[in-house]
């Protein structure tokens, strides 16, 4: 049985139990390629018989690492948020790396603070996380680490930034629509001066255009991220075309809101008119009534494909440009079951 931990013990002890310098013990623990593997091996089973907790600053000292990555937000108590952080979080827990989480709360005295704070305990690297999947300044002429930024693209190309592909989610969503013969379909969403609405139209439009289908209503409806603008939209849209029979909305607040607007007009959901949310917000889609069918941005996945790319910037390897990372499509009962040929 190993000895209970001991502040005592030290490199040399584990050195000298192994047989080998304290500088080989060294780059055994630290996993270096230039230790033989049966020398590693011994070097790794006396620091187990020692009990051998290595001090972090000591180890950061040897490797030129603190094994520390800082996590620097605009938005911690947003939905979005909260979700990426875990996906990095745990990603960098599965390497033994900690996590200093900083809200700038969209602030930029505050953010400036928060990096010369990170920096000064030495991270060896930075996430940096949006709040709407949007174009954001960059802020790496600041950070003499590398980053990465997540959910928000920066204004720099040569950065690396990593988003949800909204394009790419409106698609999933209308192809579905689609498939179940649908074929008067309109869209109500948030804020035009949203690049996530923008794009979510353009996907929309491309899957129409390719199916001859026009867009009902005409024109999409862009207003507020809310239930009271879905309501309030349902009414225009079904008023402006009666022959709607599927509603793609930008968010799950709003298809909330068209689903209540759609039961007041007595339209049945999903057998009148199939309603697609966007988000995967559990709170909402799954209590629905029905439950809605909506596009998951896998923010968990979007975290953890962060901290991947941070690891290959820290191994050398200094990607730039965007990555657009694949939505899913969570099929519930607002779009009922799919149509057979």
């Amino acid at each position: 049985m190993g000895r209970k931990p001991s502040q005592n013990v030290t490199l040399s002890d584990v050195a000298r139990l192994a047989g080998v310098s304290v500088a080989t013990a060294s780059k055994a623990l630290n996993a270096r390629a230039q230790v033989a593997p049966a020398t590693r091996q011994r070097v790794l089973q006396a620091a187990a018989e020692l009990s051998f907790q290595p001090n972090a600053l000591a180890r950061g000292l040897i490797s030129g690492r603190t094994r520390t990555i800082g996590l620097l937000t605009d938005e911690l108590a947003g939905r979005f948020s909260i979700p990426i952080l875990l996906g990095a979080e745990n990603a960098l827990g599965n390497e033994q790396m900690s996590v200093l989480l900083c809200d700038a709360r969209g602030d930029a005295i505050r953010r400036q603070h928060y990096i010369r704070t990170l920096l000064a305990r030495q991270v060896d690297g930075f996430i940096i996380v949006g709040d709407s999947n949007d174009v954001r300044p960059s802020l790496t002429p600041d950070i003499p680490v590398p980053v990465v930024y997540v959910y928000g693209e920066s204004t720099d190309p040569s950065d690396l930034s990593v988003l949800a592909d909204d394009e790419g989610g409106a698609r999933l969503a209308i192809e579905h629509l689609v498939a179940l013969r649908r074929r008067r379909i309109g869209h109500i969403t948030g804020p035009q001066s949203y690049r996530a609405a923008r794009d979510r139209v353009v996907g929309l439009r491309k899957v129409l255009a390719e199916h001859g289908l026009p867009l009902a209503g005409h024109e999409p409806l862009y207003g507020e991220w809310s239930q009271r603008w879905g309501r309030h939209a349902a009414r225009t849209l079904i008023a402006t075309d009666p022959t709607v029979d599927a509603i793609f909305c930008g968010n799950d607040q709003i298809a909330a809101g068209v689903t209540e607007t759609l039961h007041d007009l007595g339209r049945r959901v999903p057998d009148d008119v199939a309603v697609v949310g966007y988000d995967n917000w559990e709170v909402i889609s799954a209590d629905c009534r029905p439950p809605l069918t909506t596009v998951d941005l896998n923010l968990q996945h979007l975290g953890a494909t962060a901290v991947t790319h941070l690891f290959a910037a820290l191994d050398g390897r200094r990607p730039s440009g965007v990555i657009r990372q694949p939505c899913r499509l969570v099929v519930r009962e607002s779009t009922g079951p799919a149509a057979h040929p």
